[in-house]
């Protein structure tokens, strides 16, 4: 029979396809849609109903998951959005802080941790539901992005 064929390795290398997004007229302005700004001033109210529903393990995990929320929501380019996360923030804040300072003195008595999440519940989840009415009520427009200067 015939010798053996050599296939060169270099021919069993392919590029890869290169992936670019399609140009942006540079006078596009780009937008923030109403429906993505009232869902971001949300979050907030619902991590804060959710976590008083559950405290444990949900609570606990929310009070650092609502540092990342509020960080991502507060300077959001639609001023009410940071309006309502500032507001569920401070409620939740102002809660947890009066937990800390009271709880301190409770040790392990089961009694004193219930009544005091009955009550950071009776403070944060109907304001948590007023504030969601507010926002559903609210009048939401499409915000545009300014482009950066540089």
């Amino acid at each position: 029979m015939g010798a053996p064929t050599e296939i060169c390795p270099m021919t069993l290398i392919q590029e890869p396809p290169v992936m670019t997004e399609p140009p942006v007229p540079p006078d596009a302005a780009r937008v923030v849609s109403a429906r993505s700004a009232r869902f971001a001033a949300r979050v907030f109210n619902y991590g804060n109903i959710v976590a008083m529903i559950v405290p444990v393990p949900l609570g606990i995990l929310w009070l650092g998951a609502s540092m990342l929320v509020y960080a991502l929501n507060r300077h959001n380019p639609n001023p009410r959005v940071g309006h309502y996360t500032q507001q569920a923030a401070y409620r939740l804040y102002g809660v947890m802080g009066f937990i800390i300072v009271v709880a301190t003195f409770f040790g392990t008595n089961v009694t004193y941790w219930l009544i005091t999440w009955a009550i950071s519940a009776l403070v944060l989840i109907p304001w948590s539901i007023i504030d969601l009415r507010r926002i559903n009520n609210e009048d939401w427009q499409d915000t545009l992005l300014e482009e950066e200067k540089s």
